[in-house]
């Protein structure tokens, strides 16, 4: 028995009145849950991005202490929680005195400046005004305070508020290493909420996306984030050895260029200062050692980055490096794992035939 059409059509539109609305209600709960965890979703993050990095040692060092998770993920939260606060609190403590060591110099009037070097006023764009500045310094150091004073005081609120972010940056990474200890404390669970949802995103091939995120993941911390690490500590060593001022923060500022590609942008200054501090010959082995720094991931990179990961090289390093610009720090891992899962993604629909698009 068909019912008339008008009370089909009426049927038809109470369907679709209760399929918005149940929709509406969903996406209003989704909306208020995200808002809800705005705050805590680079927290949650990070800890997941630490936890599936860490998560091959995590094992090895479960199984050498007998199957203890909780155990394993103590002492792993104790390990990662002293190496980032024992680096950050000596940097601190290192810029804190040179700052008073400057301070005092300044004070008593023994705070002495090189000349400039010859050349130096014919350098492209800023040679004239950097000579100017340097060569007064060099004579009249109050001097030159005094006629920098507009732009220096104009700095000191945006130094004020890096300082405080940098602070803040270290709370968050601190908290995250709870987060990613405790995720691996339940890590079989949280592996078993990963496959559904990968099973429920992409259907058959979850297991393959699922795996490609963590490889992507671990890639991206070894063969960028380690080999621009590494770069740091061999940098950082040959300032320390040079005698170069201010050693934690040239080697704060190469790995922050180091992660960008751009750590080259940091030797060349380091090197043009050790030119005109010291003799020729530790000069000239500081800039064989900043040379060698400077090449060193020419050699890493190609073996870490990529290792495990199904799709190109090139395709995991452009996802960094453009995630990076686009989101931060964090975007090293989100870029990465987005156009590597697009990349899957298009070579699968690539791969369909017309009759199977069709079928979909």
């Amino acid at each position: 028995m068909t019912l008339p059409k008008t009370a089909h059509d009426r049927t038809q539109l109470k369907l679709v009145l209760e399929v918005s609305i149940h929709i509406g209600l969903a996406i209003l709960l989704s909306t208020a849950c995200l808002l809800i965890l705005l705050p805590f979703i680079p927290l949650i993050t990070w800890g997941v991005i630490i936890a599936v990095a860490a998560y091959p040692g995590f094992q090895k060092v479960q199984r050498a202490l007998g199957g203890r998770g909780v155990v394993t993920a103590v002492l792993f939260a104790a390990l990662f929680l002293t190496l980032l606060i024992v680096p950050v609190a000596l940097l601190a403590g290192t810029l804190i005195e040179g700052v008073q060591t400057l301070a005092s110099h300044f004070r008593d009037g023994t705070l002495i400046i090189p000349a400039p070097p010859a050349g130096v006023e014919n350098w492209p764009i800023i040679g004239a005004r950097l000579s100017g500045l340097w060569s007064q310094a060099s004579t009249d150091i109050s001097e030159a305070v005094r006629s920098l004073a507009p732009q220096i005081k104009a700095a000191v609120p945006g130094m004020l508020s890096v300082s405080g972010g940098l602070g803040l940056t270290v709370l968050q990474f601190a908290l995250s290493i709870v987060v990613a200890s405790i995720l691996l404390a339940n890590a079989q669970r949280a592996y078993g909420l990963t496959c559904s949802l990968c099973n429920r995103l992409f259907g058959v091939e979850g297991p393959e996306f699922q795996q490609l995120i963590g490889a992507t993941i671990r890639s991206v911390t070894s063969g960028i984030l380690g080999v621009a690490l590494i770069q740091s500590i061999l940098a950082g060593l040959g300032f320390l050895v040079a005698g170069l001022p201010g050693a934690g923060l040239w080697a704060v500022a190469f790995l922050i260029a180091a992660v960008l590609q751009a750590g080259v942008l940091i030797l060349i200054p380091a090197v043009i200062y050790m030119f005109t501090i010291s003799g020729v010959t530790k000069a000239v082995i500081f800039l064989i050692w900043c040379v060698f720094v400077a090449l060193v991931d020419n050699f890493l990179k190609p073996l870490l980055l990529g290792r495990g990961v199904a799709v190109p090289t090139a395709v995991v390093f452009i996802g960094a490096i453009g995630g990076f610009v686009a989101l931060g720090l964090i975007g090293l891992f989100v870029g990465a794992i987005v156009l590597s899962v697009g990349y899957k993604l298009f070579l699968a629909w690539l791969e369909q035939t017309p009759s199977a698009t069709q079928d979909t």
